[in-house]
């Protein structure tokens, strides 16, 4: 008898297994399938993703608001059911949790759930840009119309607009208010003080105060600089072509390269008339 009662249970725990494996693979699908129908789940993730972008950007401007709340606690929300879901649809999940972009939004999604304790680090969520276009949907658009030679410039300007937006968030987080001296008084006066760093142009007319202040001015300089002249590079240097090396599996190359330059291996890159 024992038996007999045990075989229901058991059928319910295998029926579950294969109910909760469908899931992981249909969420898989939806993820990573190039069929239409993924591609345009995909296309409503990244619209999404880019709303809530503007969301943190405007954060330190609609703090104030009686719904800003509401708004985050939303945010919240979405953010963690696409991260379960990412988390479902890998094929290694503990593998996927080192990931540094998925690092990054545990740390933003800790940042929604707790905006009052952690309000000081709450400009940090503008990252959501930069672990965005460490996903293949950002980009498989660029792809599919042939435009994916424009990647690297366009991840070049990403990333400066990223340090821009952080670092406007520090300056605005540490430094707005903070006496009777002080020369920044808004998140306006922040973006403009960060703008003027990055660029080194200096004008003087807002500083930040104290050794602590020079500090961080000459970090954001020096950061800057470094940006710009990659973006510069990634604007001007010959975009490289995407051909896998059949020796040792090099990715990129010039577009008129006629050896790998990692191994010397013969290679023979099709140009745009010829596939």
């Amino acid at each position: 008898m024992g038996k007999q009662q045990d075989k229901p249970v058991n059928g319910d725990k295998d029926e579950d297994i294969r109910g909760f494996a469908r899931l992981r693979s249909t969420l898989r699908l939806l993820y990573h399938s190039p069929s239409p129908s993924a591609q345009r789940f995909q296309f409503a993730v990244l619209i999404v993703d880019l709303a809530i972008i503007a969301f943190f950007i405007a954060t330190p401007l609609l703090r104030n608001d009686d719904s800003f709340l509401w708004i985050d606690y939303s945010i919240a929300a979405l953010l963690a059911a696409d991260l379960v879901a990412r988390a479902l649809a890998s094929t290694d999940i503990l593998r996927w949790l080192r990931q540094m972009p998925v690092i990054i939004d545990v740390f933003i999604l800790a940042t929604l759930l707790a905006p009052a304790w952690l309000i000081n680090l709450g400009f940090l969520r503008i990252m959501r840009l930069w672990t965005l276009t460490r996903t293949g949907t950002f980009w498989r658009p660029l792809r599919k119309r042939g435009l994916d030679r424009y990647q690297e410039p366009v991840q070049a300007v990403i990333n400066l607009l990223v340090f821009l937006f952080v670092v406007t968030g520090f300056v605005y987080t540490a430094f707005a208010n903070r006496g009777e001296h002080a020369s920044i008084a808004g998140y306006v006066d922040a973006l403009y003080f960060t703008v003027t760093a990055v660029t080194t142009t200096g004008f003087g007319d807002i500083v930040l105060p104290g050794t602590w202040g020079k500090l961080a001015s000459i970090a954001i300089m020096i950061t800057g600089i470094s940006l710009f002249v990659r973006l510069a590079q990634a604007i001007f240097r010959p975009a490289k072509v995407h051909f896998p090396c059949p020796q040792c599996g090099l990715q990129k190359h010039d577009p008129d390269a006629v050896h790998c330059k990692a191994c010397g291996h013969l290679l023979n890159i099709p140009d745009e008339g010829h596939h």
